[in-house]
């Protein structure tokens, strides 16, 4: 009987909590789900969202579970999420006050996920007796439909950076189709008191080399001529003799332009005469690396230099010196010059010159040293063609194996990538960058290095590489052009305030504008997004994709008539877009209009 009675209790017990989970179920018919954001959106390639879960009065009983479950379907798939719990226990008011619960969720985003619809079912738990019921309803309730992927219209720009072929540090001669001049200098020295210049130095070593050298009739513009004097007493009497001696070395010169036939060339030379009259400095220089006297003797002549009274009377206090005779002997005589430095113009290659020379050594016609390294950049530089561009770069590293000509070849092979140009070309920049920051650490090759890892799809290496060479020692014009590539990765990370930032330091490229608009956008500031696509319309009428996302910054302010304007353009400008604006959440609160379907025919 024991046994039986047993039975009955057990079976009775059961079928209560039965009835207790069916009422719980049909209460559950006036629950309130809400999705926040609802559509979904998917920012850095993740769907956030959180549901709330908010049950009537009386539905919760205690020791009972209600349990919500989730899933995202798409193209036959589904994504499935951790069921959500609302237990009695925790909820022991909910007889007078209605039970809430809000969880976060988040799945990966994959393509062809945007036409999607989120579902939910109940159940009803009795955890003791690990009893459930059947999900309700039955189908599956739809509580969010789609998702917005505003944020997958980032374009993703590619930046090459090559060292310029006027660079030039300890290990690269760099070289420069502009004009530069070279210094010739010339001293030539006078007797106490004199502005003669004597033959022994028309004649000597300098004078013969300064006469060959204007004959050469190098093309020159400037001879500065630099008169001095010694501060000896029998010399401060002519106050003239420093311009004097200059004179002297300018008439000189223009006797032997005469000699040589110079013609009309020798109008257009500029001589400049510099007496330096009365000055201590040369003495000074001249003191400091004299060994003929010791310090202390140095430091009572710097004493009186440095002292007040006029220059005679200095001159007059060292004449009183020990040291006087050594300085007059051994120093004074430097110091009455005529210093002349001639500053002529380096020959150079026309453009003609070194591009039909470059050719014929990509060609491998003529050895790479035909040219110097600086002109083989920048032969690299005259052509458009990125093939061209290749075969310079790959004959200058066998000869010039210095880090800006590897990297500049990984420039070039990236360029043609990014272009489609050949296959491997990729994997070979690569390979460039690595042996450039190999040969030595530098922002070019690193930053170019993170373009080519945002290429292979390592986000996170890129953004690392391109960050530290924009923090590093570059042109601004690449510290331009990688923050176009930053700023696109700040809106892939879903960083949209640092890529606005970036974007406004980068170049006014098209696809930078319209990324920082973009970005803009994603961030709720849709009237400066709006501004930002006015610039992109200026810089380029035809940027379909602007208009388009014009048209989702109006919709986001309530703006038919403006989105449907901006829509306008943008399918008459790319045709495909029709098709995107039809399915695009974006345009949800507009999409049932007659303007918006007349925009779309």
């Amino acid at each position: 009987m024991r046994k039986i009675s047993y039975s009955l209790v057990l079976l009775s017990f059961v079928l209560f909590s039965g009835c207790k989970l069916q009422k719980m179920m049909k209460a559950a018919k006036d629950q309130q789900l809400e999705v926040n954001p609802n559509p979904l959106e998917v920012h850095a390639d993740t769907v956030k969202f959180d549901v709330s879960v908010n049950l009537p009065v009386k539905m919760l009983k205690p020791g009972l579970v209600y349990g919500v479950d989730l899933k995202y379907l798409y193209d036959d798939k589904e994504a499935r999420f951790e069921r959500v719990e609302v237990k009695g226990d925790d909820f022991p008011s909910s007889d007078t006050q209605e039970p809430r619960v809000v969880e976060d969720f988040q799945f990966p985003y994959t393509e062809g996920m945007g036409n999607g619809v989120l579902v939910m079912q109940g159940v009803g738990i009795d955890p003791n007796k690990n009893k459930e019921t059947d999900p309700q309803p039955e189908p599956a309730l739809e509580i969010a439909r789609g998702l917005i992927t505003t944020s997958k219209l980032v374009q993703t720009p590619s930046y090459s950076a090559m060292v310029s072929y006027d660079y030039k540090d300890g290990d690269i001669d760099g070289w420069t189709p502009e004009e530069e001049l070279e210094p010739t200098n010339v001293n030539f020295y006078f007797s106490q008191g004199s502005s003669v210049l004597r033959s022994s130095e028309r004649n000597g070593e300098r004078g013969k080399f300064f006469q060959a050298f204007i004959a050469e009739k190098n093309v020159t513009r400037t001879v500065s001529i630099t008169g001095t004097h010694s501060p000896e007493g029998a010399e401060r009497i002519n106050s003239s003799l420093a311009q004097d001696r200059a004179d002297v070395i300018e008439d000189w010169y223009r006797r032997m332009m005469q000699r040589y036939d110079y013609k009309g060339a020798a109008d257009s030379i500029n001589f400049i005469l510099k007496p330096v009259v009365e000055d201590w400095t040369e003495f000074k220089m001249a003191l400091e690396d004299y060994d003929g006297i010791d310090q202390s003797q140095k430091s009572e002549i710097l004493n009186v230099v440095n002292g007040s009274g006029s220059f005679e009377e200095k001159e007059d206090a060292l004449h009183k010196l020990s040291s006087y005779k050594a300085i007059f002997r051994d120093i004074y005589p430097d110091l009455r010059t005529a210093q002349t430095e001639i500053l002529t113009v380096i020959e150079k290659r026309s453009d003609a010159e070194i591009s039909v020379l470059a050719k014929q050594i990509a060609d491998g016609e003529l050895p790479a040293d035909t040219l110097s390294y600086g002109e083989l950049a920048y032969a690299a530089y005259l052509t458009p063609s990125l093939s061209e561009k290749a075969a310079i770069y790959e004959a200058t590293v066998g000869t010039y194996d210095n880090w800006a000509a590897h990297n500049n070849l990984g420039a070039v092979y990236l360029a043609m990538a990014a272009a489609g140009e050949g296959s491997g070309n990729l994997e070979k920049a690569v390979t460039q960058f690595e042996i450039s920051n190999n040969k030595k650490s530098n922002p070019y090759a690193t930053g170019n290095m993170g373009v080519a890892e945002l290429q292979t799809g390592n986000t996170s290496k890129a953004y690392d590489d391109i960050n530290s060479a924009v923090g590093m020692s570059l042109p601004s014009k690449d510290v331009q052009g990688f923050n176009g590539v930053k700023g696109a990765i700040e809106i892939k990370k879903a960083a949209y305030d640092d890529a606005v930032r970036s974007l406004s330091s980068s170049t006014n490229e098209p696809d930078n504008l319209f990324n920082k608009a973009l970005a803009q956008v994603l961030s709720g500031d849709n009237q400066n997004a709006l501004s930002t696509l006015d610039e992109l319309e200026d810089a380029d009428s035809d940027y379909a994709m602007g208009q388009y996302l014009a048209a989702v910054a109006s919709a986001r302010q309530g703006n038919e008539d403006d989105a449907v304007t901006h829509l306008t353009s943008a399918v008459s400008s790319d045709s495909s877009l029709k098709e995107k604006a039809l399915t695009d959440l974006e345009f949800r609160n507009i999409s049932g209009s007659e303007a918006f379907q007349n925009a779309l025919k």
